[in-house]
């Protein structure tokens, strides 16, 4: 087990952070069990690196230099070296604690923190996908579409306390369950030269709405426009493009489908929680989507998978909430982490 950390003071607060590559946000925390004050966001871009991001924020924000910090960033986080995924930092941490003059500085993966939060979450912090409610005491998964595919899971401790799994499972080949799917996919096939396989993270993405779109159109015998995410989703939910309705319907019966296998693997009883930047714009066709038959799909574990619930996370800055959890558990060592 490692060292642990200083409890949270106003004089020494502790400072958590959700990195992305285009935009970054900070808060403190006062005292032990308490929320994130003094929320700020900043783009990560208008800084040459996290300590001159963070100093930023303190300057702006008032808040009393931090006695410990923890970043949630957009990224795998291994040794010393760190690259921000989608954006220009490359930073070493051990070099970044000298700057900031703050030993007790860790990096997580941000759905590592997401994953940390969903014990905290609960009431207005879901909009439940189905009918389950979930079971904090038993694994948990979340997953979220948004510039990649992030996963992660948290499996509770005998005794109290969480372990968090990150991973790269947005990389798993995708193989959908229905025909009209399996058309579309079948089109993005031919579309990088016919390699016959396409992973989660090509589909279920911001980028990756976009390649639906185009081979959706493809399947309806029509030319695809040039649209972003965001033209997708919007023109989805007022019904003026039928191209981009279907999208989204098979975009949320395929996001179903991965979840569920996210579910088998980590075990996740307890309940599938979808996070990330691109559903809460779609919140009303996903609720009324095939998310949930696809989530069932699965010849051998639908009564299974029928059992565990699904939720979409609307709570504000719950990477935040998980950095927090982090540095909690670290103070009161109910959670094995690496420094």
């Amino acid at each position: 087990m490692n060292p642990t950390v200083a409890p949270p003071t106003p004089d020494r607060p502790w400072l958590v952070a959700d990195i992305g590559g285009t935009n970054a946000r900070f808060a403190v925390l006062t005292e032990p069990g308490g929320r994130p004050e003094h929320v700020l966001g900043l783009r990560s871009e208008d800084h040459v690196d996290l300590a001159a991001a963070i100093e930023d924020y303190l300057d702006r924000s008032g808040a009393a230099r931090p006695s410990a910090i923890c970043a949630a960033v957009a990224g795998p986080v291994h040794g010393d070296r760190f690259r921000l995924t989608n954006g220009a930092w490359v930073l070493s941490i051990a070099e970044t604690r000298v700057k900031l003059g703050v030993p007790d500085l860790y990096l997580i993966n941000d759905f590592e923190a997401l994953a940390l939060s969903l014990p905290h979450l609960a009431g207005d912090d879901l909009i439940m996908v189905g009918d389950r409610l979930p079971d904090p005491t038993l694994p948990m998964a979340v997953l979220g579409p948004g510039t990649g595919l992030g996963v992660a899971g948290l499996v509770p401790i005998p005794g109290g306390g969480w372990v968090p799994l990150p991973g790269e499972g947005g990389h798993v080949l995708l193989r959908p369950a229905h025909g009209p799917d399996a058309a579309a996919l079948e089109v993005l096939r031919d579309e990088r030269g016919g390699l016959g396989t396409v992973t989660a993270e090509h589909v279920l993405s911001g980028p990756g709405l976009c390649r639906l779109h185009r081979c959706t159109a493809a399947v309806h015998g029509v030319a695809a426009e040039a649209l972003s995410p965001a033209d997708i989703s919007a023109r989805a939910l007022d019904g003026s493009d039928k191209v981009c309705v279907a999208t989204v319907e098979t975009f949320c019966r395929l996001l179903g489908t991965f979840a569920g296998g996210v579910a088998l693997t980590m075990g996740a009883r307890g309940g599938v929680f979808l996070a990330g930047g691109i559903l809460p714009r779609i919140t009303e066709m996903l609720l009324e989507s095939e998310f949930r038959m696809g989530f069932e799909t699965n010849p051998t574990m639908a009564p299974y998978l029928h059992r565990i619930s699904t939720a979409l996370v609307v709570a504000p800055h719950p990477a935040l909430r998980g950095a927090s959890a982090w540095l909690e558990a670290r103070s009161t060592r109910t959670m094995e982490v690496a420094a």
